[in-house]
């Protein structure tokens, strides 16, 4: 199945912070933990992730630093900062609110048919 942009777009903010707030980690792993979490269906690419992580950092929700990984090679790692945390809490009841209406709806139209 394929996702509108405008779906993996919305939930690109949440499903990031929800990531960070699991632990610190860096853009490929940020993309595979997203690939695993959908069961392979979303699909997202570095030109998507970065530019979402620059804008989540230049908005003071998330940090980042430059490691040396156990193969020698510099990664860049994020973390979720406080005010990501608070940014999540709120963006976590915005989609439940519309997850409950939703399957409320969809429960209806699943029972008249």
């Amino acid at each position: 199945m394929s996702i509108s942009k405008d779906l993996v777009a919305a939930s690109a903010i949440p499903m990031i912070l929800s990531i960070l707030s699991e632990g610190n980690s860096y853009g490929y792993a940020i993309i595979k933990r997203v690939h695993q979490l959908s069961s392979g269906q979303l699909q997202w690419t570095d030109g998507m992730l970065y530019p979402v992580l620059h804008r989540l950092e230049k908005q003071g929700l998330i940090q980042s630093r430059w490691e040396v990984s156990k193969q020698g090679r510099s990664r860049k790692y994020y973390q979720i900062k406080k005010q990501g945390t608070e940014k999540l809490n709120v963006q976590k009841a915005q989609w439940q609110l519309v997850n409950s209406a939703l399957n409320q709806l969809w429960e209806k139209k699943t029972c008249l048919t």
